[in-house]
């Protein structure tokens, strides 16, 4: 795996585990029982980004680690997805 793969794994891994990460604790206008004339309901009150960003850096660390090594190893290569066989074999 090069360094460019690595990079684009990592931020790929984030970004997931963002959307994931974005609901959990979420209060919104609804919930508080104060909701501001010409908003919805649902919209959040307090978010917490700033937590759930390093949450989510740190998750996604312990993931892609997890990964590259299992890339890194061979227990898993582009091969084992060859499933048609449209691969040239190995010399």
């Amino acid at each position: 795996m090069g360094v460019t793969s690595a990079i684009v794994l990592y931020a790929v891994i984030w970004f997931m585990s963002f959307l994931v990460i974005i609901p959990i604790r979420l209060e919104t206008q609804g919930d508080r029982g104060d909701v501001v004339p010409g908003t919805h309901a649902g919209a959040p009150e307090k978010h917490f980004l700033k937590q759930k960003a390093w949450i989510t850096t740190a998750v996604a660390a312990v993931l892609w680690a997890i990964i590259c090594a299992i890339v890194i190893s061979g227990a898993i290569s582009v091969r084992d997805f060859d499933w048609m066989g449209m691969l040239p074999e190995r010399q």
